[in-house]
């Protein structure tokens, strides 16, 4: 990144697509790798510009309190816990957060830095899960913008996000729950974020 943190107008943000959720492992559904040329695009574009580009990636400690929910995924050390090849290159021009729970708000070093962004005036959200990290940085990002009275539009571009099908968790049901929790608390979704 070129750019100062507190220059950057725009932060784009790629959520969670390591290995462990869209190649390989007990939490993987390979149908979410069908959005990675869109976030190609959307890195382009971002990268053109000069603006932000930040990468969540899941990371867990063997025994973390989260594999008490979910199977054991996205383990330190491991594929699991890399970014998908396609996207790995871009790695070295990101800011890159590590988290080891289903919010990214709470990865070390990542509210610190939105709080020097002081001229951001829009957040793109892509990645997955739509319905739980997707969500959970979203909404609470909202909150803080609206907590501290910034003009930032937070956009969830839906041919950017994805989530994960599953006897209990049915893609189609639990993206339709997401996108209205993301409406109601001001999020703006589209189809597409094409360049200003």
């Amino acid at each position: 990144m070129k750019k100062e943190l507190e220059e950057l107008k725009q932060l784009l943000i790629i959520v969670d697509m390591v290995n462990g959720f869209v190649k390989e492992g007990a939490m993987a559904d390979k149908k979410i790798a069908h959005i990675i040329p869109e976030q190609l695009r959307l890195i382009k574009m971002i990268l053109e510009k000069n603006e932000g580009l930040a990468f969540i990636k899941d990371n867990h400690e063997l025994g973390c309190r989260e594999f008490e929910r979910f199977p054991i995924h996205c383990v330190i050390g491991t594929e699991e816990a890399e970014l998908v090849d396609e996207l790995k290159p871009y790695e070295k021009e990101a800011l890159v957060y590590s988290k080891n729970s289903t919010s990214a708000i709470f990865a070390p070093n990542f509210m610190e830095d939105i709080q020097r962004m002081k001229n951001l005036k829009e957040v793109i959200i892509t990645g997955c899960c739509t319905d739980i990290c997707d969500m959970n940085l979203a909404i609470p990002l909202q909150n803080y913008f609206d907590q501290n009275n910034q003009k930032v539009d937070i956009i969830v571009p839906t041919n950017a996000v994805e989530t994960y099908d599953a006897a209990y968790h049915n893609r189609d049901e639990y993206t339709k729950m997401a996108y209205k929790f993301l409406e109601q608390s001001g999020i703006q979704l589209v189809k597409r974020r094409d360049k200003k």
